[in-house]
């Protein structure tokens, strides 16, 4: 038996495949990136029964269709995807505030979402594989620019989700003969925020795996084909961007050869203050202190003096900080390894400061290799934003999109080939529970709009 159908206009005639399809299951359906006019979703498909030795199904491609539309009896429009395991689909021309159902479809079989323990990977579910999001309300006032936030790229890394050294974690490494996969995510980086409309990027530190010359080298040169360094991206120092022993680089503050510092920093401080056309961008060094890495973050006494007449100079003026470890961590299941965030006394006196500096708006932070939105008492007005690992799962990068009144944060997965096979290869980290712990457990943890008065900053 044969049977043909029509795909992106071309008239497609395909074998027999019903007893195929009913060993494809489309799984780890997600609603990724929500924005006012648009949504994005990506799920997997695999063989039913069959264990690639990671504890997944091995993939197997199959076509993708999402059915969306107002009323959830009424799925009357399509978008579509090619044939693959690893499906990303995007939805355009929505309105604004207003509620969608949709079902993520392979071979006729609705997707199944990513479990969370504590929350919904893929919109409200509704039963039969149909779940439901609201498209918030743009920012008000004009558009500005945008600024990809960015963190844990980790170049030279060969092996992903050795977490906090402990024994019983088994990492996973990419499929041999594939590039290495921290080059491939930050080259779908870099492409991935262009497409997206920014105009600068921020990347929040372990920038390399171990600091090595030639890692440090091989980053440089991938974000470089973002734009200028110091123009149009700035980098601020991790723990793995840390001082080594060995090699040949300057001494370190601390401790060993500053290689990072040569290669971003020339002698001057590692931490600054930059304008971004009327934006006031403030990188800390968070692991300005001795250390194995391993250990809670920290700056100077010079750095937090430095910072504290920073933002005394100008209260008022619209400022983005970022770093690389969180002030605080809410819901931290591997706190046990520690190292989780910047040492709590600092982190205070940085809120007290944030208090008497109502310019602040948002603190970028990395680290964690997940998505968090978190706002604290003693600072209401600032929101904290972790942003997931650049180098694994989910693999990508928040978007900052500035207008006269205020904000938008949206998460993108990068979309490349190479890039979501890796993504999809190392959601298996810590036997498959990576996803509770790294994807956010809200839609409002990789997607929000803040409005404030930023009207000091300029188009």
């Amino acid at each position: 038996m044969r049977w043909s159908a029509v795909v992106a206009g071309a008239a497609l005639v395909l074998p027999d495949r019903a007893h195929a399809d009913e060993a494809v299951r489309p799984v780890n359906l997600e609603l990724v990136t929500l924005t006012e006019t648009s949504a994005i979703l990506t799920w997997y498909t695999g063989a039913a029964g069959t264990d690639d030795g990671l504890g997944r199904m091995k993939p197997v491609p199959a076509d993708g269709e999402v059915r969306y539309g107002t009323r959830p009896g009424r799925l009357d429009q399509r978008a579509f995807g090619g044939s693959t395991p690893y499906h990303y689909a995007e939805l355009t021309g929505l309105e604004p505030g207003r509620t969608y159902y949709y079902q993520a479809c392979s071979r006729g079989r609705p997707a199944s979402a990513t479990a969370l323990a504590a929350g919904q990977s893929a919109g409200t579910p509704l039963g039969d594989g149909v779940f439901a999001f609201t498209t918030p309300q743009p920012p008000p006032g004009r558009f500005l620019f945008s600024v990809a936030l960015c963190n844990d790229l980790h170049l030279g890394e060969t092996v992903a989700g050795l977490v906090g050294q402990l024994p019983w974690i088994k990492g996973i490494e990419q499929v041999p003969g594939h590039p290495p996969y921290p080059e491939l995510m930050a080259e779908a980086l870099v492409a991935d925020a262009r497409r997206r409309g920014a105009s600068r990027l921020l990347a929040a530190g372990d920038v390399a795996a171990e600091a090595g010359v030639d890692d440090l080298g091989r980053a440089k040169a991938l974000l470089d084909g973002f734009g200028t360094y110091g123009e149009d991206y700035l980098v601020a120092r991790g723990n793995h961007d840390r001082a080594h022993e060995g090699g040949s680089c300057s001494p370190g503050r601390w401790q060993g050869r500053d290689c990072f510092g040569d290669a971003f920093f020339d002698g001057r401080p590692s931490y600054f203050s930059h304008d971004l056309d009327g934006l006031r961008v403030i990188g800390l060094d968070t692991y300005d202190k001795p250390g194995n890495g391993g250990d809670a973050g920290g700056l100077s006494r010079e750095q937090l003096a430095w910072f504290d007449a920073e933002l005394k100079a100008d209260r008022d003026r619209p400022t983005v900080v970022f770093g690389h470890h969180p002030l605080f961590v809410e819901n931290a299941p591997l706190a046990v390894t520690g190292g989780q965030s910047l040492d709590a006394g600092q982190s205070l006196s940085i809120l007290g400061a944030y208090r008497g500096t109502p310019g602040v708006f948002l603190h970028h932070a990395g680290h964690t290799h997940r998505n968090q939105r978190s706002v604290f008492p003693a600072a209401p007005r600032v929101v904290q934003q972790e942003v997931g690992a650049v180098k694994e799962y989910p693999g990508g990068f928040t978007l900052l999109r500035l207008y006269s009144g205020g904000y938008a944060l949206n998460f993108y997965k990068t979309r490349s080939d190479p890039a979501r096979e890796w993504s999809e290869r190392s959601r298996q980290e810590l036997s498959g529970l990576w996803p509770q712990l790294s994807l956010g457990n809200r839609v409002a943890d990789r997607n929000s709009v803040v409005v404030r008065d930023l009207s000091g900053v300029g188009g």
